[in-house]
């Protein structure tokens, strides 16, 4: 059986791609529940000029068109950093049936941080997981920014 924590370790490799571009370390990977990662994806929001190329986004547009369907509510999304609001209604509006993230997000997370949308009284809201690897998803993004100074 593979564990939460061994899909996370996946999207921090994700993680350190985008930090290796000079990109916001967040990396995303959708799974299947039968274990099949058929979504990935890392910040490109520099890289392609591009406000929507956040790692989630990129993830469940991937998997959705593996698919073929834009509903994947069998299926699990894992993120390094807690997501913020448009991030947060992509996987509402994905339907996706569960959210693991690593790193909350002070300044712009939007599952605990600074809102909890799936609060909220939407169609659907997943369940969430939150503190997954926190620690080296929290390492990450620090070591990017400390470089940054």
């Amino acid at each position: 059986m593979i564990f939460d924590e061994e899909y996370m370790e996946r999207a921090l490799e994700l993680a350190k791609k985008a930090a290796s571009l000079g990109e916001i370390p967040v990396g995303a990977v959708v799974v299947t529940n039968d274990g099949d990662i058929i979504g990935e994806g890392y910040n490109l929001r520099e890289t392609n000029i591009s406000p929507l190329a956040h790692a989630e986004m990129i993830a469940i547009d991937a998997a959705a068109k593996k698919l073929g369907r834009r509903r994947l509510s069998d299926c699990t999304i894992f993120v390094t950093l807690e997501p913020c609001p448009m991030c947060a209604g992509a996987i509402m509006n994905a339907h996706l049936k569960r959210l693991v993230y690593g790193a909350f997000d002070g300044k712009n997370g939007a599952c605990a941080s600074v809102v909890t949308l799936f609060d909220e009284k939407f169609t659907h809201v997943p369940m969430v997981r939150s503190r997954v690897l926190e620690k080296r998803c929290g390492d990450v993004l620090s070591e990017f920014f400390r470089s940054l100074r």
